[in-house]
């Protein structure tokens, strides 16, 4: 796959240390994550290219283990994926309500489906 890019809002974003046994995340990165993201009720920017997601300005790589769903009865979707956050590993949630949400769920589902076949 190559030359993939979406960029939409998320309304909520909720980032965490996983797997539990990996390396202890220091107080500051903590905080400045939640400060910025999990913690933030402003709409966050997006940026999935390839390989690639960006969450405001944190950039994510290595990703896998990516599912998407849009819950039962509920108008919105969801995107979880582990990935590097430089060299700690995380766990990343990323929910939009936009009224295009299910635009954004098929998309997701094609680059997800693409992603893991290379």
């Amino acid at each position: 796959m190559s030359d993939f890019e979406l960029e939409y809002f998320a309304d909520k974003v909720h980032v965490h240390r996983w797997p539990q046994d990996s390396p202890i995340w220091d107080d500051s990165t903590k905080k400045h994550l939640d400060e910025s993201i999990n913690k933030n009720s402003q709409k966050k920017h997006i940026t999935i290219r390839d390989d690639y997601l960006k969450i405001e300005n944190f950039e994510f790589n290595s990703l896998q283990k990516i599912g998407i769903s849009v819950p039962f009865f509920k108008e919105e979707s969801t995107m979880i994926l582990e990935a590097k956050f430089g060299e700690l590993s995380a766990h990343v949630h990323i929910t939009t309500k936009s009224k295009d949400y299910i635009d954004i769920f098929n998309t997701l589902t094609l680059w997800s489906k693409s992603f893991s076949k290379s």
